[in-house]
């Protein structure tokens, strides 16, 4: 067993004082107990230990097309417009620039607390849309990437069939995107087979959205994941956009949140990512589901799409975490921040998703968003406590945000300040240190590897 002794670190419990940690060759915590004593030849902490944040939510290619779409292509610019010119980008993806891509975004994932992602992968085939000679091969770049930069992973291979409600035919661009139901349970089947899940890889199956996948499908792929693995997790983005809800309302004469709790037994395997648009039944119904409500901040802000129910949602502590989904930014602190300031800047009020129960905003959605993340991702990653794994950041107690402040102050200094790079010291993933003073070991490597994708997908 190897052990480390911090003089503060935030348990599920609350901040808590000279705290022993100990793990084992798995990377699994067996020991946290505080009130302990350093004893000889135990390492001791370089700052306060917070516990890693799952990113429950990503496209890692579109980390490559970050800031390109940043001007005004139509007069009523909106997440439509910007789906073409990403559709665009998507075709020029080869394998080699997947593996690329998506290590350079791992890592900087690390370096900016995150220490597991669940990705939302639906490139599947080649441009033309015919199947490669591996089919697993673009889901196997990432498996490999995050293998490379020490990430924890849920691969989440999407099915995407139609190219809207009512059966509407793909457009030619989304040819690299559409499988059958077979085919996607025959992928989960290989993924299984060559690379094995194992306590930092996890699989689970996203049906992309209701627009995408018709309700006999979306049947069948549950039924046919449970027969797999009946607690593997399950995705679908929902209610993102006006259109889609006016969409659905059309065709199955409810509203998509309404829609799937009806149609669907939705439970903590399942996470809804977006939900931007729901009514006041559809937040009591996903909350009481037990359903995980996937936030990301900062992309619904980029997007237009609108802004989350999360005062009402909260309130009936409905479960949620973070994602940074098309990473024009990588910072799980951004996406905290920007879900308190949507709230405030709603309501015209502050400390919104604050409690009498939970007066401190900035713990609160960190220790929620942690526990949430993890239920989204189905693996041992709720926080610093025995049977999970031990993931944790090591602040920098000493940076301008952080200095002299007290326990209740701490995580308030990491969130709500921003000047620089995060003061983070270390990142620990299964007890394996992979970031020490913000660098990652490969960081040169990783750097010229995207640089060379890059070139190329711009050229």
């Amino acid at each position: 067993m190897k052990q480390l002794f911090a003089e503060r670190a935030l348990l599920p419990e609350g901040w808590r004082r000279d705290v022993l940690l100990g793990w084992d060759a798995a990377g699994k915590l067996v020991e946290v107990r505080s009130n302990a004593e350093q004893a000889a030849g135990i390492p001791k902490a370089d700052g306060p230990l917070l516990p890693g944040m799952p990113n429950l939510h990503s496209h890692a290619f579109q980390r490559a097309m970050a800031g390109l779409t940043e001007y005004l292509a139509r007069p009523q610019d909106s997440f439509w417009s910007w789906r073409e010119l990403m559709y665009r980008f998507a075709q020029r993806l080869s394998p080699e620039h997947l593996h690329a891509v998506a290590r350079q975004l791992y890592a900087e994932m690390l370096k900016a607390g995150y220490t597991s992602v669940c990705e939302f992968h639906y490139i599947h085939h080649a441009p033309t849309g015919q199947a490669y000679a591996n089919p697993a091969e673009l889901a196997e770049c990432l498996v490999a990437a995050a293998a490379d930069v020490g990430i924890g992973l849920t691969l989440l291979p999407v099915l995407y069939q139609q190219g809207g409600f009512g059966d509407k035919p793909a457009l030619p661009e989304q040819a690299r995107f559409i499988a059958s139901t077979d085919w996607m349970l025959d992928l989960q089947t290989r993924l299984r087979r060559s690379h094995p899940e194992h306590a930092r890889l996890r699989y689970g199956v996203a049906p992309h959205s209701l627009r995408a996948v018709t309700p006999v499908e979306l049947d069948r792929i549950r039924t046919g994941l449970r027969d797999i693995d009946p607690q593997a997790p399950i995705h679908i983005h929902i209610a993102e956009q006006i259109k889609e809800v006016a969409d659905c309302e059309a065709l199955h004469g409810q509203r998509p949140v309404a829609w799937l709790l009806d149609n669907q037994p939705v439970d903590s395997r399942w996470c809804l990512v977006h939900a931007t648009h729901m009514n006041n039944a559809e937040v009591q119904g996903l909350a009481a589901s037990g359903a995980v409500a996937g936030i990301c901040a900062t992309t619904e802000a980029n997007l237009g799409d609108g802004i989350f129910a999360g005062v009402d949602y909260l309130a009936q502590n409905g479960a949620w975490g973070i994602g940074s989904d098309s990473h024009i930014s990588v910072s799980a602190v951004d996406e905290l921040r920007g879900f308190e300031y949507s709230q405030r800047l709603r309501d015209q009020r502050r400390n919104a998703l604050a409690t009498a129960a939970h007066p401190n905003v900035a713990e609160r959605l960190w220790q929620e968003a942690t526990a949430g993340g993890a239920r989204a991702s189905g693996r041992a990653i709720a926080g610093l406590a025995v049977g999970h794994q031990a993931d944790w950041l090591v602040l920098d107690a000493d940076h301008p945000n952080l200095v002299s402040r007290e326990d209740d102050q701490l995580l308030a200094g990491l969130v709500f300040c921003q000047h620089g790079p995060p003061p983070i010291k270390q990142v620990v993933v299964a007890g394996e240190e992979r970031i020490k003073e913000g660098h990652h070991a490969r960081d040169a490597e990783l750097a010229h590897a995207y640089r060379l994708a890059l070139k190329d997908l711009l050229a």
